[in-house]
């Protein structure tokens, strides 16, 4: 049997472009996991430096042994959890008790596809993207409330019931915020948002023009993340751990790992949404504009970017943590009268006055 030369040539353009079709494959899913490494460090940073402004605050040695500085000690604490055993109650629904962290865990990771970091440097920029971060951070009360049922401990089901409650309570005026910006910027695009706001540089911050926003979205945020003074699904005192209390090994990592999750999310769009982003604070200033534009430069400025982004979400970072050892937990009566009574109408008539001054300027 002879096989001709054009027959040859076509197997092997076939094979190459097969080759290059699992290359480009592979180049697609690496800023996925640029991103995941990126969040992972973020994470131990952040719980890194909570333990050593908690301790500071509370004037206190931090950690200090496990690395230099006590930087190693939230590896350390990963893999302890990692290595320890995976209890599963024995009466519970073991199908949903798996199910409960990963729902959750899921859901937080999907709200960074759309918060752009620098530059041009966001996974998808979409037309819709606050209110996508908005429908998929719905998502995780039910991994919550899961986690709780599932559990069959009255403790665990009260602090479900309790994390599903707060985040219907607080997730209204949130979005009434996100959608007063939303008309300020005309677009609901992340990346859209930040550059409405950089023609003024720090004059032009959504912080200044949505000052009642701001507040009521900074309150939400941090009810949304479930920290101190709302963290009221897990009160130790009263819950054990809340939904929590049955968990062990990576499953209890996974919750662990979801409220510092949380708490990055929000800090970022706080970020995004009222301190202008990426962008610096003296308006019409670029670092570069005086250089010839090519990719080194790009790459740079995208870096710089970066950096003033994380900047200003670890301002909120520090901000969440000091208010952490402040102020006394708020009672669950006292939780809800504070978002149905006074942020909800408060929320609700800022919205009503910017799209009146909205239609004024038409």
């Amino acid at each position: 049997m002879i096989i001709d030369r054009v027959e040859v040539e076509t197997i092997n353009s076939f094979s190459k472009s097969e080759l290059l079709k699992e290359i480009y494959g592979l180049i697609w899913i690496l800023p996925i996991l640029a991103l995941l490494l990126g969040i992972t460090i973020e994470v131990l940073v952040i719980v890194w430096l909570e333990r050593e402004i908690s301790a500071s605050i509370q004037q206190r040695i931090g950690p200090e042994y496990a690395g230099p500085l006590g930087l190693l000690q939230a590896i350390a604490d990963g893999t302890k959890l990692l290595l320890k055993e995976d209890i599963l109650p024995s009466r519970g629904e073991i199908p949903l008790f798996s199910i409960g962290p990963s729902i959750a865990v899921i859901s937080v990771l999907l709200s960074f596809l759309v918060i752009p970091l620098g530059y041009r440097f966001v996974l998808a920029d979409l037309s819709i993207g606050v209110f996508l971060w908005i429908a998929i951070s719905s998502i995780a009360p039910i991994g919550l409330l899961m986690a709780g049922y599932s559990s069959n401990n009255k403790y665990s089901f009260s602090g479900g019931l309790r994390a599903a409650a707060q985040s219907i309570s607080y997730e209204i005026p949130l979005t009434f915020c996100v959608l007063a910006i939303s008309l300020l910027s005309n677009s609901s695009s992340t990346v859209d948002i930040v550059e409405a706001q950089s023609k003024y540089g720090f004059f032009g911050w959504n912080l200044w023009r949505q000052p009642i926003g701001f507040l009521v979205f900074l309150i939400s945020s941090l009810a949304e993340c479930e920290r101190l003074p709302f963290d009221l699904p897990e009160a130790e005192e009263e819950l054990v751990a809340g939904y929590q209390t049955e968990y062990s090994g990576i499953k209890y990592g996974l919750f662990y790992l979801v409220s510092y999750l949380n708490l990055l999310v929000s800090s970022l769009f706080v970020t995004v949404l009222y301190l202008g982003g990426w962008n610096f604070s003296i308006p019409y200033i670029s670092f570069f504009g005086f250089f010839q534009m090519n990719k080194i430069i790009g790459i740079l400025e995208m870096v710089i970017g970066i950096f003033i982004t994380l900047t200003k979400a670890y301002l909120f970072l520090f901000i969440s943590i000091t208010i952490r050892w402040t102020l006394p937990r708020m009672r669950m009566d006292q939780l809800l009268n504070l978002g149905w009574k006074f942020l909800l109408p408060i929320s609700l008539g800022n919205l009503l006055l910017t799209t009146s001054s909205q239609l004024v300027s038409l």
